[in-house]
């Protein structure tokens, strides 16, 4: 094994680490201490706290709910596809419930509903891109959804995700009432946003179509100022009739100001189309790719 592998290797699980931690930290100190049910295992363990919280004190722990609805899966999964399918998420799953078993707990948005979603949320959505970042998953609804859809191939793993989170958020409706499950709604939003943009924005550009009558000199400048690469597409205006060279380009965010500054000084009346790039690969961009970690799944 390469240097370089090694360190990649010992940083996808330091990710995992520090990400379960932030996700302990949002399941412990925000959702548990306001009743707000945001679907996964983390949520089945704060209902089964809350119901057996006359049974025993304090109820049932998050960790012991959370680990114990893990391992008929892990076992289930790796019967099915093999142990390379949960190798990841069982790093994943100790290290939540490691976590969740000795982080002190803070109640950290006190009664403020509002600020649980929304603090626990952001919070929750850091750990979740960080641990896919590092290709790693904590089992769960996901490995549960994996396995599911390997019976029901019609539907999708998220489709599948779906269904079952949102069946875990209307029983939290029923036990905490519909107010915090409409709370608990903005925080899965928000989780979902701020665990995609953690994930995509690291490598988030822009691409751009410059449709112009000064192609080549406007590809000079891409090419020497900028030190992009730059692509000529045969095109023909079907008002003029006319042959045209439309120049497409990938930049990064902070140069798509510049490269517009650019193009209207060699030609105003060139016609700009700017949109998002998710994923850009090759030479002097991000090159790796997270997608991998639904291969652990």
């Amino acid at each position: 094994m390469s240097l370089v592998k090694k360190k990649n290797w010992y940083l996808d699980y330091l990710l995992i680490i520090v990400g379960t931690g932030l996700m302990a930290l949002a399941i412990n100190s925000v959702f548990d201490a306001t009743g707000l049910v945001t679907g996964g295992f983390s949520g089945i363990a704060i209902l089964v706290k809350h119901w057996t919280g006359g049974i025993i004190d304090g109820g049932v722990p998050l960790w012991l709910t959370n680990i114990t609805l893990n391992i008929p899966l892990f076992f289930l999964g790796w019967r099915i596809k093999g142990f390379s399918f949960v190798k990841k998420a069982l790093a994943g799953e100790i290290s939540l419930s490691t976590w969740l078993a000795i982080q002190p707990v803070w109640n950290i948005a006190g009664d403020d509903l509002l600020l649980a979603a929304v603090y626990g949320g952001v919070i929750l959505g850091i750990g979740i891109g960080m641990v896919f970042l590092g290709q790693g998953t904590t089992g769960g609804t996901d490995m549960m959804a994996a396995l599911i859809q390997k019976y029901i191939s019609h539907y999708s793993i998220a489709q599948i995700m779906q269904f079952i989170d949102g069946l875990i958020v209307i029983v939290g409706m029923y036990v905490f009432g519909i107010q915090r499950a409409l709370y608990a709604i903005i925080a899965v939003y928000l989780v979902t946003k701020v665990s995609d943009s953690l994930i995509e924005g690291l490598k988030f550009s822009k691409q751009t179509f410059i449709i112009t009558e000064k192609p080549d000199e406007v590809a000079r400048v891409i090419m020497e100022d900028l030190d992009r690469g730059a692509t000529g597409i045969c095109g023909k205006g079907m008002y003029s009739g006319q042959e045209k060279t439309i120049i497409f380009c990938v930049v990064n965010k902070k140069e798509i100001v510049k490269l517009k500054e650019m193009v209207d000084d060699i030609d105003p009346n060139a016609f700009v189309i700017v949109s998002d790039a998710r994923e850009v690969h090759g030479e002097g961009f991000i090159e790796k790719n997270y997608a991998d970690f639904n291969k652990n799944l």
